[in-house]
């Protein structure tokens, strides 16, 4: 007999099982990736951990949304690995068969960490043996004649005793509603049929967790169970996020956050004004990791996610219009050959006055003459260098030519026009070397007036590329002041930008310009946070 239950077990359908992870993506990056053991499903990357475990719970959600409820005649998943993963044996404990029992549910567990999450079709006391099981649904109770729920058909005089009501035991065994589900045992023939415990509603009690968080030692006797819980889950969180090796400061600052609640609440438990200022304390730092994070990726509207990495973040950004600004304000001489010149050398001088230059700068301009404009430089008192225009233009990277702008020599005083560290001045030069001499833009030789406005436009974009504040536009008096063109070539040079793939959905009106940028070049933008002028 033993045999024929085994028999009918296995014919039972195997429980359902599947797993949602969150994985580095590789490559040195803060990247994420998020998987599913689904077939159906594709792996999905994301920039932060924080946006990735977002995307793995809805995924799992969507999945639990559209799977079907649990099957009463189911047997449990774990049941592959002789439920292994809850019945460790111990020294107190030896290792014994395990009797799986109650309803077939669906049940969620996931790691403390919060990188996987799988999804059971198992019975309630396997759920029960999970300390992070959660049960999303419960199968109805079988009410075949003759058949309990774990097992296969029961036969025999104590299963026909016990479903006719029968006499040896108080309440129905077997196949009757709401007997317990054994997917390890069934009655033998020729055996009254046993009592067999109720399944229990409630998972058995547990020992209470312990942690700690702020140097804190969390009370095992806390109450809510819930506050003790998240205190414990949160300290665990945060040195799992010290030992890491890439810092995420959007999860970095939803940790503080969470922690300042969880605080305030133990401080009105507890009557503790100590860990009220523990909770201001996180607050505090969770708004400054958010600061950070802005910073860095240019993101300075509220619940906006980076697009890309910038190559110029936070307040390096706001410089560099200040240093173009300046340059806009004070032209050493007319035309837009002249300007853009003006602008890569004061980058290369705007702290000390003085730089290093090589033929190869200046050739690498759109420039019809640069000895002649060098020349005319020199004469209106802009620009010293020590020997002829020619000279400059031959030096090589091994013996680069000293020049000096004398405006932007530093007083007596010992401070100049700008006070930025010596570290961003190289980074807002690379920058704008970069956007000027864009590889499309150098292919299709592009003119000077060309380049100056898309200087103008990457620092007149919001994150995800629109011209102008909050896609707004940009004014065209303001762009071709800039520019050192007239008005009316401005409609000349956007077509050029649009035949280099620079813009998109470009439209000049009487007053503004508007379309977007190219995605490609978001890297090179510096998102808008306020108007600017002149160009705004």
């Amino acid at each position: 007999m033993e045999s024929t239950a085994t028999s009918e077990l296995d014919e039972r359908l195997p429980g359902r099982r599947w797993t949602v992870r969150l994985d580095p993506a590789g490559g040195g990056s803060a990247s994420v990736r998020v998987s599913c053991s689904r077939p159906a499903c594709t792996p999905q990357q994301f920039p932060a951990a924080a946006a990735g475990r977002a995307a793995a719970v809805a995924h799992l959600k969507a999945h639990l949304r559209a799977a079907p409820a649990p099957r009463p005649e189911a047997y449990c998943a774990c049941r592959a690995e002789e439920c292994r993963l809850h019945a460790q044996p111990t020294d107190s404990r030896p290792a014994a068969p395990w009797r799986c029992g109650g309803p077939v549910v669906l049940a969620v567990v996931h790691d403390r960490q919060g990188r996987w999450w799988q999804v059971m079709e198992c019975c309630t006391r396997c759920a029960a043996a999970h300390p992070s099981a959660k049960i999303v649904a419960t199968a109805p109770a079988s009410s075949g004649p003759g058949r309990t729920a774990g097992s296969g058909a029961a036969s025999g005089p104590g299963a026909r005793a016990a479903s006719g009501g029968g006499a040896a035991v108080g309440r129905p065994v077997g196949g009757a509603v709401g007997a317990p589900q054994f997917s390890d045992h069934s009655p033998s023939q020729g055996t009254v049929a046993r009592e067999v415990p109720a399944p229990r509603s409630a998972p058995a009690r547990r020992r209470p967790r312990y942690g700690k968080i702020a140097q804190r030692t969390v009370p095992q006797d806390l109450r809510p169970v819930a506050l003790r819980d998240e205190l414990v889950e949160l300290g665990d969180l945060f040195r799992a996020y010290q030992r890491c090796g890439e810092p995420d400061l959007m999860e970095l600052a939803e940790l503080h956050s969470r922690k300042a609640k969880a605080f305030v609440t133990w401080a009105e438990v507890t009557g503790d004004a100590r860990l009220r200022l523990e909770a201001e304390r996180a607050e505090q730092a969770a708004a400054a990791a958010l600061v950070q994070y802005q910073f860095r990726t240019g993101v300075t509207g509220e619940g906006q996610e980076p697009l890309v990495k910038r190559l110029l973040t936070g307040s390096a950004q706001q410089h560099a219009r200040d240093v173009l600004d300046h340059v806009a304000g004070h032209p050493p001489l007319p035309g837009p050959e002249a300007r853009l010149f003006a602008v890569m050398l004061t980058l290369r001088t705007v702290l000390t006055g003085t730089g290093n230059l090589v033929g190869q700068d200046v050739t690498s301009l759109p420039l019809r003459d640069p000895a002649d404009l060098i020349g005319r430089l020199v004469a209106c008192g802009w620009l010293t260098i020590p020997g002829t225009p020619d000279e400059v233009l031959a030096s090589r990277p091994e013996a680069p030519t000293r020049i000096t702008v004398p405006s932007l020599v530093p007083g007596d005083e010992g401070s100049g026009p700008f006070t930025f560290g010596r570290k961003t001045r190289p980074k807002i030069s690379g920058w704008a070397q970069k956007v000027v001499g864009e590889k499309k833009l150098r292919k299709r030789g592009t003119a000077a007036g060309t380049r100056l406005l898309a200087l103008a436009l990457a620092l007149g974009s919001t994150a995800d590329g629109r011209i102008g504040h909050e896609g707004g536009g940009l004014g065209l008096a303001g762009l071709a002041s800039w520019c050192a063109v007239d008005p009316a070539d401005m409609a000349a040079l956007v077509e050029q930008l649009e035949s280099a793939r620079w813009l998109a959905d470009a439209e000049v009106t009487g007053t503004r310009l508007t379309g977007r940028l190219d995605e490609r070049l978001l890297p090179l933008t510096c998102p808008l946070a306020v108007p600017r002028s002149p160009a705004a």
